[in-house]
C-alpha cells in the first residue's frame, strides 16, 4: 500500500473504540522524507479538533524547542502512537496501541528517518522495545542517544520528556532544552 491508501484507511479506521469519540483522526504532519521524526503518545483536545499533531500548548513548546536548535517545524515529521484522542486525554489502552501500531510502523518504514525522537514514556517504551532496546523509564532514558541498525540503515533514537511535562513542571524545561541539543549535535 502507498501513503495515500494507508492514510485514507486510517481516516476511516474503526479497529478500536477510540473512533467513537474522535472528531478527527490525527495521522501526522510533515515531509514524508524528513530526517527527523517526533512521536508523541496520542492527540489531545486541540489536535482532535484540528486533525494535526502538537498544535496545543505542548505543540507550541515543541516548535520553540525546534527553533532554538535551528530546525523549522516543517522540516520534521510529527505523529503519535495512536491517531485518535483517548477520552479525557487518558493514556491509550494496550489494545488501542496494538490496533494503531501498524500505521506508525508504516510511517517509520516509509519516511526512513535518521533520527526518531519519542516524546514521553509511552512513546519511548514502544520505540525502544521496537528496536530491541530495554526501556528503563523516561527519567533514565531522556536525552540518551541510542544507535540502531535497520533495514534502511543506521538510525538514532533519542527519547525525551514530553513537552507537556515541561509545561506542568517548569523545572523540566532546562532539561528538555539540553536534550534537544542532542538532535542538533547529530546534524553537525
Amino acid at each position: 500500500m502507498n501513503w495515500e491508501e494507508v492514510e485514507k484507511e486510517a481516516l476511516s479506521c474503526k479497529k478500536c473504540e477510540l473512533w467513537k469519540s474522535r472528531t478527527n483522526v490525527v495521522f501526522g504532519d510533515g515531509p514524508k522524507d524528513a530526517k527527523t521524526m517526533f512521536i508523541g503518545e496520542a492527540p489531545g483536545f486541540y489536535e482532535d479538533k484540528q486533525g494535526k499533531p502538537f498544535v496545543g500548548k505542548a505543540g507550541k513548546l515543541l516548535t520553540e524547542l525546534l527553533n532554538k536548535i535551528g530546525i523549522q517545524r516543517n522540516e520534521v515529521y510529527i505523529t503519535n502512537i495512536v491517531k485518535c484522542r483517548p477520552p479525557n486525554n487518558r493514556d491509550p489502552l494496550p489494545e488501542e496501541v496494538k490496533a494503531c501500531y501498524p500505521y506508525l510502523d508504516f510511517q517509520i518504514n516509509h519516511i526512513k528517518p535518521k533520527v526518531i525522537v519519542p516524546l514521553g514514556r509511552h512513546a519511548a517504551k514502544l520505540i525502544l522495545e521496537k528496536y530491541g532496546l530495554e526501556f528503563e523509564g523516561i527519567s533514565k532514558e531522556h536525552g540518551k542517544v541510542h544507535e540502531v541498525s535497520t533495514l534502511f540503515g543506521k538510525i538514532y533514537i533519542i527519547p525525551m520528556y514530553h513537552p507537556a511535562a515541561a509545561i506542568y513542571n517548569q523545572y523540566l524545561r532546562p532539561t528538555l532544552e539540553k536534550d534537544f541539543e542532542a538532535i542538533r549535535n547529530l546534524f553537525k
